[in-house]
């Protein structure tokens, strides 16, 4: 994605948005990063500014060294569900729409097929699916 992709994010849409009367939008933002590996504060603030809900990500969420601090602070960026326990940030919440009409939960889970081990993504998204399902509230 890259530089060339935020600037896409910004440029087209909050234009979709409006047009298409989108109620909530997830984008997956692995590889926002100017670099193109992982993604910075900058590029999360350009994609959320945009009318992005959620920023997903993937095996390169830990490329930009910042992303480690701030993934803490906003809840909007998710992290692969099925990380090892004790990474950084959260891998799942539950969201209001824009109009804050009805929930969406989101889940980031990484598959584990050519990639670096992870908790398999069935089972992560099943007991994630169950305690989803027993929430009343949106913060976990």
């Amino acid at each position: 994605m890259g530089p060339s992709g935020v600037k896409a994010v910004k440029e087209r849409l909050p234009k979709i948005i409006d047009k298409q009367k989108v109620d909530f939008v997830v984008v997956n933002g692995e590889n926002a990063a100017d670099t193109g590996v992982g993604i910075s504060k900058r590029n999360s603030d350009d994609i959320f500014g945009a009318g992005t809900d959620v920023i997903t990500s993937g095996n390169h969420i830990w490329d930009q060294k910042e992303t480690t601090e701030f993934i803490e602070k906003e809840n909007r960026l998710l992290r692969p569900a099925n990380l090892a326990n004790g990474s950084p940030g959260r891998g799942y919440k539950i969201y209001f729409s824009k109009d804050k009409k009805f929930k969406v939960g989101v889940i980031n889970l990484m598959g584990n097929v050519f990639m670096r081990k992870t908790e398999d993504v069935f089972k992560t998204a099943k007991e994630i699916c169950s305690k989803m399902k027993l929430k009343k509230d949106v913060d976990f």
